[in-house]
This record gives structure tokens, C-alpha cells and sequence, in this order.
């Protein structure tokens, strides 16, 4: 629990509140007034943490916040509007990553020091970019209620789309098997997934810096 520190704090806010008022905005966009008329088209942490979610990022490092209701039938074309609402959150927390790496390196480049906060803003900045990349990577595995479910949705073919939806409904029941044996049984399923994600991202933000 040494990790929880006042830095890792502030990202997980920034990185959770973004990522859902992200998926509210694109779907208010595209005519779904559902979330901005519940009060979630807001950067207020407090509209979007979820208690077991939150508690996750103390205990295991990687966390969710509270769905934003989205409502497919306001549009004509239900598939396309789920993911893209879907992608919103993932893609919001990849921009804040790199937007973190652009700040650090124009703050190499001006040679700006932070004196004293200076090992207070490094770790706030490594926490901006691990958390932010640790959620995208996160939301991206295909199982609900994760924003991959909805992806993958897209293109799952119509005669196929009930059993995608039974397997949707195990989805909780699968990811709280996935987080017991990743914390309890050391089966880094989960944590394979997000190195995965996250390799090449990683490399293509180091050639920035």
C-alpha cells in the first residue's frame, strides 16, 4: 500500500473522471442526452466513483469508476454509437498519457525545476502516465462490463449476437475470477493483458522523451 500517495491519488481522479465523462460527452454528442441529464457530463470525481472500483486501485493498483448510462436508442445505428461511446473512455486515457509525456518533455526541454516538489511532481507525472496507460489497457479486455465488451460487440455477426449476450451477462462473474486468481493465485492473466496493450505504446511514447 506504500504506492497510495497523495500523486497516485490525484491520477487516479483525473484518469477515472476523464475516462467516463469521455464516454458521456461522445455519447451526448451523437444525441444521447441520457448522461447530461443525470448530472455526468462533469469533471467532479465525485459523480463518477464507484466504491468497489475505487477500492480496487488501493488494493491491486488498476480499478473501475461507475458506468455512465448510455442509450443506444437514440440512435439509428445502435452498434456504431455503443462503440464509440465504448472507445471514448480507453482513448481519453490514452491522450491524457500522452499529453503527460508532451508537458514532461517540454519541461526537459525549458529546463524548468521544481526545487523542493520536484520529486512530488515526478511521481505525479509517472503516475499520470502508468495510470491512465494501466486503465486503457484495462477497459480494453473484451469482458463485460468492460468498454471492450461493447468493442468487440461491433462485430460479432447477428446470428451469433445471443450468445454474445449470455456471455456478456457471465462477464462480472469472469473478471471477479480473473482479479481473485491474478491477486491470490499469482495467474497473471490479467497483468499479461495490459503488457501486452501496453509494449508498443510504451515504446512509442520513449522515442518523445
Amino acid at each position: 500500500m506504500s504506492y497510495i500517495t497523495p500523486p497516485f491519488i490525484i491520477s487516479m481522479l483525473v484518469a477515472l473522471t476523464v475516462h467516463e465523462c469521455s464516454h458521456g460527452l461522445v455519447a451526448w454528442w451523437l444525441g444521447d442526452p441520457t448522461a447530461k441529464n443525470e448530472g455526468r457530463l462533469t469533471l467532479n470525481p465525485l459523480a463518477h466513483l464507484d466504491l468497489f472500483g475505487t477500492l480496487m486501485f488501493f488494493f491491486v493498483g488498476f480499478g473501475w469508476a461507475k458506468p455512465v448510462p448510455v442509450d443506444p436508442r437514440y440512435s439509428r445505428h445502435p452498434k456504431q454509437f455503443m462503440t464509440l461511446t465504448a472507445l471514448a473512455g480507453p482513448a481519453s486515457n490514452l491522450l491524457l498519457a500522452i499529453v503527460t509525456v508532451l508537458i514532461a518533455k517540454l519541461i526537459l526541454i525549458l529546463g524548468i525545476s521544481a526545487g523542493t516538489g520536484n520529486e512530488f511532481f515526478i511521481e505525479l507525472f509517472s503516475s499520470m502516465l502508468f495510470l491512465n496507460l494501466g486503465l486503457m489497457a484495462f477497459n480494453l479486455l473484451p469482458i463485460a462490463p468492460l468498454d471492450g465488451s461493447k468493442i468487440v460487440a461491433m462485430f460479432i455477426p447477428a446470428h451469433l449476437e445471443p450468445q454474445y449476450e449470455d456471455y456478456l451477462e457471465k462477464g462480472p462473474i469472469i473478471l471477479l475470477f480473473l482479479l481473485i486468481g491474478e491477486r491470490m493465485l499469482n495467474i497473471p492473466l490479467i497483468v499479461g493483458w495490459i503488457s501486452f496493450i501496453l509494449r508498443p505504446i510504451l515504446f512509442a511514447l520513449e522515442s518523445i522523451l
